[in-house]
């Protein structure tokens, strides 16, 4: 399991993550979304050991990441910039991977790479944005180590190929103890495939939950109620995270249970309610604007 307690880190006037506490569980598939510049990429560094934090600890399996190879050895990171050694083939860079990871499974990544359809000895920097991408996937996933993180993993690849790497992530779980964390803005690609998400904001963690309970736990509501006091009323009596108004039809999102809000809506007589479930895209939107971070701000 990997813990992160009261974890703070600043670069000169820049506060990147402030004081988080989380747990992240292991065998399962850990999403990390949040707003540009939240600190995504400073948290997947800090938790990796690149990083030092100014203050609070970091936590591999019950051991201190930073500057401790025991815990670093069931880490691997892959930067949203996958590095490559100049004129590096594939081939070449998985033999570089199996010098630094033990347990590196050659025979996997050469099935694999020729699955995918690249040339393991075509130098790298010939290769398309996401067919690097593909390189630096691969040559994680088959490191062996316990812990992969991935930092924007399905940027610049093609629909086919993600479902190829999702598929992987899957077998990988099934077949060992793994535990990949994701960074990405690409929040429909994440609610396929994570068990947990985390939403970053300003370097403050908002929540860090099972994805299918936060779904549970908050849901939009339409509705049109016979007047404005009863509106107000309603809305006082919810846990609101965003309100619009559309003539006569009301549009809430609001925290709790659909039984529960159905029946809070239901006390005022409504001409018309309706409780609808929200995609990760919508929940990431209300909570960003409960923190400050509102679209129809750069409008008005």
């Amino acid at each position: 399991m990997i813990e992160l307690k009261n974890v703070d880190k600043t670069f000169q006037e820049i506060h990147a993550i402030d004081h988080i506490s989380a747990s992240i569980k292991d065998g399962m598939i850990f999403g990390l979304v949040g707003s540009n510049g939240a600190g995504k990429s400073t948290l997947m560094r800090l938790i990796s050991g690149i990083i030092k934090p100014d203050n609070g600890q970091i936590l591999i399996d019950d051991e201190p990441v930073w500057e401790n190879p025991s815990a670093k050895k069931n880490i691997c990171f892959l930067s949203d910039s996958a590095y490559f050694f100049p004129n590096a083939t594939a081939a070449s860079m998985r033999d570089s991977y199996a010098l630094l990871y033990p347990d590196f499974k050659k025979e996997t990544f050469n099935d694999l790479i020729q699955k995918v359809g690249l040339d393991p000895h075509r130098k790298i920097n010939t290769f398309s944005k996401g067919m690097k991408k593909q390189v630096s996937i691969l040559l994680g996933v088959c490191t062996n180590t316990k812990y992969l993180l991935c930092d924007e993993t399905f940027d610049g690849l093609d629909p086919v190929m993600r479902q190829a790497v999702k598929g992987l992530f899957a077998s990988e779980l099934m077949n060992r103890d793994f535990t990949p964390i994701i960074a990405s803005h690409n929040l429909r690609e994440l609610e396929d495939i994570c068990d947990s998400i985390g939403l970053l904001h300003n370097g403050d963690l908002l929540f860090a939950q099972d994805l299918d309970t936060m779904k549970v736990q908050v849901h939009k509501i339409q509705c049109v109620l016979p007047d404005l006091a009863k509106e107000q009323q309603l809305l006082q009596e919810l846990k609101v995270l965003q309100y619009e108004k559309s003539g006569s039809l009301m549009l809430i999102t609001a925290r709790g249970t659909k039984g529960a809000l159905l029946n809070c809506v239901n006390r005022f007589d409504p001409i018309f309610a309706e409780i609808l479930p929200l995609t990760l895209e919508e929940i990431f939107i209300s909570e960003t604007e409960v923190a400050g971070y509102d679209i129809k701000n750069f409008l008005s």
